[in-house]
């Protein structure tokens, strides 16, 4: 049986969000870069320049990407030879992560989650409670994978139930001229289908 401390989980946690917080992917920077060199209009080249320049001052000075950073999503794929050292909840122990790297005086992040979302909304000051996806595997390691999805993208995702003679890129295709700006670069877009709806929410965000 392998065992992992508590205190460690936490740590990694905090010290993931804080490194995603200002750097982003290389493959985003190299594909914004040839964007750049391709790109014909002046207005696109300026604007995806911009992109870039931020990220690097972000990089450099370790300061967040953009001023939304995000509700925490966490995945963890934990081995059935595995046990975490603690009687503490796994959720309350990633949720002292989370608080830990938003708080981190060095670079503290914007706290957005609220704890009466229908009711007085009161901030949480501690960006949490995250939302944690765990699937139980083989083995006797645990996997972690973070993600800040922030609220404009959030607030641009979509769902349908459709009859199954109805066409999925029909939909795809229909829904996404409708919805307009509101998000920061970059974009993605992910679907989940032929699955419970309870299922097509998490699939996308883990991809």
């Amino acid at each position: 049986m392998n065992l992992i401390k508590a205190e460690d989980l936490i740590t990694s946690i905090a010290d993931s969000l804080q490194f995603i917080s200002y750097f982003h992917p290389d493959d985003f920077v190299q594909a914004m870069y040839r964007a750049y060199q391709r790109e014909k209009s002046d207005g696109a080249r300026d604007a995806i320049a911009q992109i870039l320049v931020n990220s690097r001052m972000c990089a450099l000075g370790k300061r967040p990407i953009c001023q939304d950073t995000g509700i925490v999503n966490v995945f963890v794929k934990l081995g059935m030879q595995c046990r975490i050292d603690s009687d503490r909840p796994l959720q309350e122990i990633i949720d002292e992560g989370v608080a830990l790297a938003y708080s981190d005086p060095s670079n503290p992040l914007r706290k957005s989650i609220v704890a009466d979302p229908l009711g007085a909304r009161t901030n949480t000051k501690t960006n949490t409670p995250a939302v944690v996806h765990v699937e139980v595997v083989s083995g006797s390691t645990i996997s972690i994978d973070v993600a800040a999805k922030g609220g404009g993208s959030e607030n641009k995702s979509k769902m349908a139930m459709l009859n199954p003679a109805a066409s999925i890129v029909d939909w795809v295709t229909s829904t996404l001229p409708t919805m307009g700006a509101g998000w920061c670069p970059r974009v993605f877009s992910a679907s989940g289908w032929a699955a419970p709806s309870t299922r097509q929410w998490s699939w996308p965000r883990n991809r």
